[in-house]
């Protein structure tokens, strides 16, 4: 039997969440400062976390047994993180956060649309029609 904890609902919603602070706080973080210092500082205490939390959990052994494909999906994805978070803060430095928000949020519908054509992934039409529906209220909310 599972608990709450262990499924991924939880952690979606605690990201979701955890989101939703994120854009707040850097709305008001990035006020008085460039973006993109504003986005290594932020990096420096996401590394700095994060290495806590891998250290004080014994997770650091794993290292040495990382495969190549691994070092490469993941660094790629970091590219990718970072550029997001670059982009993602410029936004906020020049826009509203309940404009720039919904319009990050479109990576919804980007990565359902990339999901089935890279991963194979398939929703049903009621899916799609959700997706269309999360595209359409970004869109509608950013226009504010």
């Amino acid at each position: 039997m599972s608990t709450l904890t262990t499924g991924w609902l939880f952690w979606a919603l605690l990201a979701a969440i955890f989101a939703a602070m994120t854009a707040i706080l850097a709305k008001i973080g990035v006020a008085d400062v460039n973006s993109n210092l504003a986005t290594l500082i932020r990096t420096w205490v996401v590394i700095a976390a994060l290495s806590l939390i891998v250290w004080a959990r014994g997770e650091y052994v794993g290292l040495p047994s990382v495969s190549g494909r691994t070092w490469v999906f993941l660094g790629l994805s970091g590219l990718a993180t970072g550029a997001s978070w670059v982009c993602y803060f410029r936004a906020l430095q020049l826009g509203k956060a309940s404009q720039v928000a919904p319009i990050d949020k479109l990576s919804i519908v980007l990565v359902t649309i990339f999901a089935a054509i890279f991963l194979g992934e398939r929703l049903s039409q009621a899916g799609w029609v959700g997706v269309a529906m999360i595209a359409g209220g970004a869109l509608l909310v950013a226009r504010g």
